[in-house]
């Protein structure tokens, strides 16, 4: 009967151990996970790497490239060309397309070559002739000798003042004749190279190859 009481105390102890071990254990706090969530380590994740865009480009040119002088164009080339022709031959008392000179030439000549002259008439002392379809004046003296040979061959009358000083340089002198503005050029101690150009145009009529040596005066241009 003890031993049957003795196991019997024993096993109530037991019970109560148990039934007061999980009582204790449903009370306690769950312990706090230290496992970082997803949302935290989103947030500590690197800044995005700058699109191109935002990068300055290593072979960009720069704004402001040195300023170079333009080539002349083929146009200006050939008008100073053609200038300067005009004062080579006025050298030697000529005028392009015009086959006399002044000087060594003389009435007799022209009218061999061109025939009677569609007019003529006095300047000065001296005499002009007309020759309307070869686009020429000739200028004569007392002795029927060439003093002055004008030209107003159309393609004359594109030119400028501008075009003419920038290939030729300033005149030598200005006169005016009326309407008619005279730009004098030395082309040698006998001949005088005139572009005569009217207000009204404000470009070449026509040009003039004068005999400062055999002219009675100086003539109009």
């Amino acid at each position: 009967m003890k031993k049957n009481n003795k196991k019997t105390t024993i096993y109530t102890m037991l019970l109560s151990t148990m039934i007061l071990l999980t009582a204790c254990s449903s009370t306690q706090e769950p312990a706090a996970s230290s496992t970082p969530t997803p949302s935290a380590s989103a947030s500590s994740s690197p800044s995005a790497t700058p699109t191109p865009s935002s990068v300055a480009s290593p072979t960009a040119s720069p704004s402001a490239s040195p300023s170079t002088t333009p080539a002349p164009s083929s146009t200006t080339t050939t008008v100073s060309k053609q200038l300067k022709d005009m004062l080579e031959l006025a050298k030697s008392g000529k005028v392009s397309g015009i086959p006399f000179a002044a000087t060594t030439g003389l009435t007799d000549d022209v009218e061999k070559s061109w025939g009677k002259a569609d007019k003529t008439e006095s300047a000065g002392s001296g005499l002009y002739a007309t020759y309307s379809k070869k686009n020429a004046v000739i200028g004569f003296n007392k002795g029927s000798q060439i003093i002055d040979i004008r030209s107003n061959d159309p393609q004359l009358r594109t030119l400028t003042l501008s075009q003419i000083e920038q290939a030729l340089g300033k005149p030598a002198d200005i006169k005016l004749n009326g309407d008619d503005t005279i730009y004098i050029y030395t082309a040698s101690k006998a001949f005088q190279l005139k572009f005569i150009i009217p207000k009204s145009t404000g470009k070449v009529d026509h040009i003039s190859v004068f005999d400062t040596v055999h002219s009675v005066n100086n003539m109009a241009g």
